[in-house]
């Protein structure tokens, strides 16, 4: 099987010092990315670890394919225990970072302990140096990004950094990269602010040894000549279909449709698209740098979980203003589907929906947790009995769009997700919208065994692209022989890794309390929800309860 090649590079910010450890065993049975990082966590992390605490490790990982030139693979995982949910969680970000982590030598990056000094980590090839940076208090990414600019001589595609919203442990906080790449859900940008470290730099020119087939360069052709519409709208192309099935949330979930979904949807983004944007190495081109002329602003994005989480959920049709607060998140290094939602409960709680001013103002008070915003940086499960409204949340993760209500089967992906309200975990929503490319579709209404089995699929499926590490977008490009020619192994075996990661996820979860009601434990009905969950155990062979049996954790994570 094709896996990335490398040490481990372990960083103690508390004592600065650096270790090199092998893990050849760990990366030939999970490949890299997430897999890599969620067997090293589950080894390496205490189970009652405090998220904030020193002994909470953080993991960075790339996979074999970012030693490739190919499309959708300008990408990387980030992987520890999460401020927000409280479990083992694993972010995934693009941007142009990836390649530059490869070229360290490196196959993975561990950070653990705490800082007494704000500091910067620079990871080279030939090793890893520590600066003190009292300068960079409060600072926000792009004055963190032009700072390793002017004194290191390394560009955004270097760098990985928090904002003040990380440095203030805000529970949602996002690392930022690229300057507008987010790894955004889960809060692992406090987990950094946590160990105080403002900025990890990468650079080097190591060589990887991993060799790639022909298919490689043909995945890269199909991108570059494929006419779909993301390549013009990003995920926004979706904001009207969502809208249409009720499954875009409106007014903080009292809603699953928005009247002014016109004024900011994907045709509106286009109207503002002033250049193509890409990740490293990728011909799909998919993202969205955006600019309002009257305004001058400038921003990348929004994507359509922002639109939906600072348009519809805050009842705002006004696609500069998303933009804003699109804007002051990733400046301020917040994740725009948890901040953009709990924005939304504080207008819910104050009749105040629409108020862009309000919105914006928010915020800036989360990102400094200054006023009631030292409040909503809490997040929705811990604030939202002293708001006075719902608990919109799964595993205490704020929802995305793409609403369980109207896709069911979604719906309980958001419950089995080890992350939480995650969409990206298992993407079942792609199998009930009437995409008429798609032959593996559902019926959105009901939860049934065959959902909860493609559930399962699903999931290990996204678990091992995390692991390649290969974006969710070349779904339509890269088929189980594709998979197979790349990664050098037969598909079933591919899908047993994701399944293994999944696996270890849920352990580690479940010496922390997740279960069954865990899972359950969610905001709205689903017809056969409790039935899709037995299913859903049955095909996973865990317990009734969610609980994952020693007797295949003893084979899960075996080197």
């Amino acid at each position: 099987m094709r896996h990335i090649e490398g040490p481990l590079v372990s960083i103690d910010v508390g004592d600065r010092t650096a270790t090199e450890v092998d893990i050849d065993g760990v990366l030939s049975s999970f490949v890299g990315g997430r897999g890599v990082a969620t067997r090293l966590a589950a080894e390496r992390i205490p189970t009652d670890a405090d998220p904030f605490g020193a002994e909470n490790r953080l993991y960075l990982t790339t996979g074999p394919m970012q030693a490739s030139q190919m499309s959708f693979t300008g990408r990387m995982n980030a992987t520890a225990v999460s401020p927000l949910t409280d479990g083992l969680l694993s972010s995934n970000a693009g941007g142009f970072l990836s390649r530059n982590v490869t070229g360290t030598g490196a196959a993975a990056v561990e950070l653990v302990g705490a800082s007494d000094e704000l500091l910067a980590v620079h990871v080279r090839e030939d090793g890893v140096t520590f600066e003190e940076v009292p300068a960079l208090a409060g600072a926000e990414v792009p004055e963190v990004v032009e700072w390793a600019d002017e004194e290191h001589g390394l560009n955004a595609e270097h760098t990985l950094c928090i904002g003040p919203a990380g440095e203030n442990r805000v529970r949602f906080a996002s690392i930022m990269t690229s300057e507008s790449r987010a790894f955004g859900r889960g809060g692992l940008g406090a987990v950094l602010g946590s160990k105080n470290v403002k900025v990890v730099t990468f650079d080097g020119d190591a060589e990887s040894s991993v060799e790639f087939p022909a298919e490689a360069s043909e995945v890269h052709r199909e991108a570059a000549q494929s006419d779909n519409v993301m390549k013009r709208q990003g995920t926004t192309s979706v904001v009207d279909l969502g809208n249409e099935m009720e499954a875009f949330p409106t007014r903080y979930f009292s809603e699953r449709s928005f009247e002014g979904h016109e004024a900011i949807n994907g045709d509106v983004v286009e109207s503002k698209k002033y250049r193509k944007g890409t990740c490293s190495a990728c011909a799909f081109a998919c993202k969205l740098p955006t600019r309002d002329e009257e305004s001058g602003l400038e921003t990348e994005g929004p994507e359509y979980e922002t639109v939906m989480a600072f348009g519809g959920n805050c009842a705002v049709d006004d696609m500069v203003e998303i933009m804003r607060s699109n804007d002051l998140c990733d400046r301020y290094g917040l994740d725009t589907i948890s901040c953009g939602d709990t924005t939304a409960a504080y207008l819910s709680a104050e009749d105040e929906f629409g108020n862009t001013e309000l919105v914006h103002e928010l915020v800036e008070k989360i990102a400094h947790r200054e006023g009631v915003g030292d409040t909503l940086a809490e997040g929705i499960d811990r604030c939202h009995d002293e708001l006075g409204v719902e608990n919109w949340t799964a595993k205490g993760m704020e929802f995305p769009a793409h609403d369980g209500r109207a896709l069911n089967g979604q719906g309980l992906g958001f419950a089995t997700s080890n992350r939480g309200a995650d969409h990206m975990y298992g993407t079942f929503y792609a199998y009930e919208y009437p995409l008429v490319e798609r032959s593996e579709g559902f019926d959105p209404e009901g939860v049934t065994a065959e959902k909860a089995e493609k559930l399962v699929e699903s999931e290990n499926l996204r678990a091992f692209e995390d692991c390649g590490v290969v974006c969710r977008f070349s779904r339509d490009t890269l088929s189980p022989e594709t998979f197979e020619a790349l990664f050098d192994a037969d598909f079933e075996d591919l899908l047993s890794v994701g399944a293994r990661v999944v696996s270890i996820e849920r352990a580690f979860n479940n010496e922390r309390g997740f279960d069954r009601s865990a899972d359950a434990d969610m905001p709205y009905d689903i017809p056969g929800f409790e039935a899709g969950l037995d299913h859903y155990y049955e095909r996973r062979g865990w317990t009734e309860e969610g609980v994952v049996p020693d007797s295949q954790i003893s084979v899960d994570i075996a080197d």
